[in-house]
């Protein structure tokens, strides 16, 4: 159990029965009276926001939260297969996914956080390398104004901004986090 003075950005507590992360947190002692706590929460479940202030005896519950590693196995309409340790399936639907589903490959481990043996948030691997599908060619000139950029497309779908150097076929690196590219590997 936490109590008001343990609150700090990024810790996760338990508010009316869902999980929430504090995004944004200050400390306000007034000449009389207890201190106040002021924090901006972040519901893990449904991603709103809400700020609240908190005195100094008030006490949170801890969210009974679970990191594990799970492996991609495939995609069925709209859910996404993986498989745990046990080899028991876990089932990930595309809203916790979000744009990450366009990242996935077979087999990849991802870090998963689950809530009530459910699957709240996936974290993939900071880069990966995927194969540049189709982009445009690149145009000379104009290159003095700084890094230009073009569109591509990369096998599962994604849309991406390159540089002018990168061409169909170039296998490059993404930034999970952001979605933007990081680097060619070849070409």
């Amino acid at each position: 159990m936490y109590t008001a003075s343990d609150l700090k950005k990024g810790l996760k507590i338990e508010v009316e029965g869902s999980p929430y992360i504090i995004t944004e947190f200050d400390f306000s002692k007034p000449g009389k009276g207890q201190a106040i706590y002021n924090c901006k929460l972040k519901n893990m479940l449904t991603g709103t926001t809400m700020n609240r202030s908190y005195r100094s005896n008030d006490k949170f519950e801890k969210p009974v939260l679970e990191q594990k590693t799970i492996r991609f196995s495939y995609e069925n309409s709209g859910h996404y297969i993986f498989m745990n340790e046990d080899f028991e399936e876990v089932i990930v639907d595309d809203d916790v996914l979000g744009q990450n589903k366009f990242f996935l490959q077979d087999d990849m481990a991802v870090e998963a956080l689950f809530y009530n043996d459910k699957v709240i948030e996936l974290e993939l691997p900071n880069l990966i390398e995927r194969k540049v599908d189709n982009c445009d060619v690149g145009a000379k000139g104009n290159t003095a104004a700084g890094k230009v950029m073009k569109p591509a497309q990369i096998e599962s779908g994604y849309s991406l901004q390159v540089p002018l150097f990168v061409n169909a076929g170039d296998i490059i690196r993404i930034d999970t986090r952001t979605g933007e590219y990081a680097d060619r590997v070849r070409s």
